[in-house]
This record gives C-alpha cells, structure tokens and sequence, in this order.
C-alpha cells in the first residue's frame, strides 16, 4: 500500500506558479521591445527556462499523482499552451537578434497586447480554486483574453500590409517571421483561455 503515502500536490498552486513565470517572460520582451540589448535579450531567455522548469515540475507532478482538482488532460494542454507563449517570446528574441530586425511599432504592440493576455491567464489561474464562486469573474477573463487574440491577429495582418509595401525583399522575409513568432503566440493564448473554459465547464 506504498501509494497511500504518495506525495500530494498543490496543482493550483503549480499551475499559478507557472502562469506567473510566463508572464515576467512576455513582459521581458516588451523591455527588449524597448531597448533590445544582450542584457535585455538574456532576461527574456532566463524568464523562459523558468517557466519550462515550472512546466516540468507540473508534469512531473501529473505523472506521480492518480488524482488531480483538474481533468488531467486539461492540466496538460493548459501548461503546454503556456509553455509555448513563453518559448515563442524566447524565440522572437533569438530571431530578432540573429536575422538584426529591429523592434517596430507593430512589434511592441503585439509584445504589449500578449504580456496583458499572459496577465489575464494568470489572473484566471489565481482564481481557480475558488472557481464555485468565481466562476462569472474567470469567464469574463477568458473572454478578455480571446479579444486580445483577436486585436493580435489585426495588428498582425495590418504589420504584413505594411511590410509587402517595401521593395527589401529580404527584410520582408525576416521581419515576416518575427510577426509570425507573436502571431503564434497569440494562436496560444487563444488555446489556454479556451482550456480555461473547458476547465470552468467541468467545474460546474
């Protein structure tokens, strides 16, 4: 019976916890958007190993443990989908960095209208173990967050418009994957509010 004495975990707390590294990683990368020198590019990258330390140690966690406050499948693809925002956020510093594409208002906008989505997801997460009576207070978050992707995606396609108006065709190439780095992380974003949705639903 060595499995009665199993470890018990905070999965609320482990998700929390993971939430939040996802968002300092997004809101490095508006300071890169800023000011995009090695320093600022190696903070983004430093918030982004701790996020995916605390993915790990959430599915770490999932693998040792038979019972869990949240659909298992659920876990999973929430920590994925935010897992992603944050390697997304590395990525388009690593990018940027090595294609030279300078930050553009197009840019920073995007990195702005994410770092508030990566806020609303964890203010989400705060409030799911008391999802009974915050239930109306997650929804309207998540609806928040699927606005932004939204807002994303136009930025997005208004930025392309923009960029096929030049005749450097081979900054176009460049600046056009930095766009779609951000444009999949919004995609992402999108995923976990829409597996917060699906949480709040089984919750009921």
């Amino acid at each position: 019976m060595w499995w009665i004495f199993r470890r018990r975990y905070n999965f609320y707390s482990l998700l929390a916890e993971q939430a939040k590294k996802s968002h300092e990683t997004l809101y490095a990368l508006i300071a890169f958007m800023d000011k995009p020198t090695l320093e600022n590019g190696q903070k983004v990258g430093l918030a982004e190993k701790e996020a995916d330390l605390k993915r790990t140690q959430l599915t770490d966690a999932l693998n040792a443990s038979f019972v869990t406050p949240i659909d298992r499948e659920d876990l999973f693809e929430f920590s994925r989908a935010l897992d992603d925002i944050a390697d997304y956020a590395k990525s388009t510093v690593e990018e940027m960095t090595l294609f030279e594409v300078a930050p553009n208002p197009h840019l920073r906008e995007m990195a702005v209208a994410m770092e508030n989505g990566a806020r609303l997801l964890l203010e989400a997460v705060v409030l799911l173990p008391k999802a009974e009576t915050k239930r109306e207070n997650i929804a309207e978050l998540v609806i928040k967050v699927k606005k932004l992707e939204n807002f994303i995606e136009k930025i997005y396609r208004r930025a392309l418009r923009e960029l096929f108006d030049s005749a450097n065709i081979i900054g176009i190439l460049k600046t056009r994957e930095i766009y779609r780095h951000l444009s999949n992380a919004a995609d992402r974003m999108d995923g976990a509010a829409n597996r917060l949705g699906d949480i709040l639903m089984k919750s009921a």
